[in-house]
């Protein structure tokens, strides 16, 4: 289930970054493309003006940061960047058509192509497919024990132990004798006495 959640969840993120880097590419607003929009005029609080920016300084710059990001998030399953690409889409959309706004003193969406156009369109579908796309996807397994120390293997049945934390006999199970009464595994060695020997009798 998780497997083809993370592939559902790829596809829509995948269909959302095809859409946000194309956006810059179509028009906006009338005939200007949003790749022809400074991204500096989003800042700027008398609204957009009509400078035509480079294919660097334009939107299509943070739009393919964003789309970069997104596939290094499906790479590391990461929701969380997978979804916060999806609100940087929607707030440079929203905050484009703020500015927008404040240059033309209004927003229409004309029927001949006038006013909002596809681009606009484009970029608001392309954020919501991401962040639909962080919902899909399941949530990565945390490994919490990943560094815990191995745990320490319990003696066969019948091992004898004497440093194991449970395997102390008591005084009633002690399979074995003390170690006083133990038989030695070998003889002791015979010492000779520390007065002389008698000679023996030859009578």
């Amino acid at each position: 289930m998780a497997t083809l959640r993370n592939a559902i969840g790829s596809l829509v993120a995948l269909a959302g970054v095809v859409a946000v880097v194309r956006s810059p590419f179509r028009p906006w607003y009338g005939d200007r493309r949003g790749k022809d929009y400074l991204v500096v005029d989003l800042f700027r609080a008398d609204g957009v003006t009509g400078d035509h920016a480079r294919l660097v300084s334009s939107l299509f710059a943070p739009m393919l940061i964003t789309a970069i990001v997104t596939l290094m998030g499906l790479v590391l399953r990461s929701r969380l960047l997978v979804g916060l690409t999806g609100l940087v889409v929607l707030g440079l959309t929203v905050l484009w058509a703020v500015r927008q706004g404040q240059a033309a003193g209004s927003l229409t969406v004309g029927a001949r192509g006038e006013g909002l156009n596809t681009g606009v369109a484009a970029a608001a579908a392309g954020g919501a497919l991401l962040l639909l796309a962080s919902v899909v996807m399941p949530r990565r397994p945390r490994h919490s024990g990943a560094f815990a120390p191995a745990p320490t293997p319990e003696p066969p049945p019948g091992a004898y132990d004497p440093y194991g934390p449970y395997s102390a006999p008591g005084p009633y199970d002690d399979p074995q004798e003390p170690y006083d009464t133990q038989p030695l595994p070998y003889p002791p060695p015979a010492t000779p006495p520390p007065w002389p020997s008698p000679p023996p009798d030859t009578r």
